[in-house]
């Protein structure tokens, strides 16, 4: 009987179905709990199905690469959803060419000082070059972080840990202080949590209001693009770290 319970434990920590399945009931019960919570902003479901994740883990002794392997599927799936988002975008059409301008420069400073910034402290901090590279796409996207990362140095684990962070600090913060500053306008308030906490500020937003969640989703998609053309640009332009 030991036997058997032995077998299953080293099955249940070294094959990647379990941790499919995990990853799928956590979020659906964090889900469940954010809902019940009245949308409380420190319940969103990423952070408590994280939370619930890499206690498992931890409990476990379970590596984060075979963890990975069990939900790469859902990895695959960030790139055809963060295209989906395309849809609410295309219906503001018009309002985002009148903004073009403006759109643009908050890109570009929301952008570079999100890079620097992270560079910055890391380096104040005492990060290795690796670390640094890791932090520095922390702003974008998964889809568009990751390979950034390791295209510079970086750890690509390192640099998921590092947006995940970022989305979910992004996402309880911007509320609050957009509301503190009286910006109202859906479209800058959307715009400014796509930038600064893309796909999860992004979610949070569409569940409010459609345009701000579909300029977040514009700023999102922008600063991925952004990120991986700055990243290297102003790695090259600071003095050597």
């Amino acid at each position: 009987m030991n036997a058997v319970l032995s077998d299953a434990a080293v099955w249940l920590t070294q094959s990647p179905l379990p941790w499919l399945v995990l990853t799928v009931l956590a979020y659906l019960g964090a889900a469940w709990l954010y809902r019940r919570s009245g949308n409380n902003p420190f319940l969103i479901p990423v952070l408590t199905a994280v939370a619930l994740i890499v206690a498992v883990l931890l409990l476990t002794d379970t590596p984060y690469p075979v963890y990975f392997q069990g939900v790469e599927f859902i990895y695959f799936l960030i790139g055809p959803a963060t295209v989906a988002l395309a849809v609410p975008l295309y219906r503001q059409l018009d309002r985002i060419k009148q903004m073009w301008l403006p759109l643009g420069l908050a890109l570009l400073a929301g952008s570079s000082v999100a890079i620097v910034s992270a560079l910055l402290v890391a380096w104040a901090l005492g990060g290795s070059l690796e670390t640094l590279m890791s932090l520095a796409p922390k702003s974008a996207s998964m889809p568009f972080a990751l390979p950034v990362a390791e295209r510079m140095g970086g750890l690509p684990s390192l640099a998921a840990v590092a947006v995940a962070i970022t989305g979910i600090a992004g996402t309880i913060l911007a509320r609050p202080l957009l509301q503190a500053l009286r910006i109202d306008d859906p479209a800058v308030r959307g715009f400014a949590v796509g930038l600064t906490a893309h796909a999860i500020g992004t979610a949070r937003e569409l569940q409010f209001n459609q345009t701000a969640g579909a300029f977040a989703a514009l700023a999102m998609g922008l600063n991925g693009i952004a990120t991986a053309v700055l990243v290297p640009l102003i790695v090259q332009l600071l003095p050597r770290l």
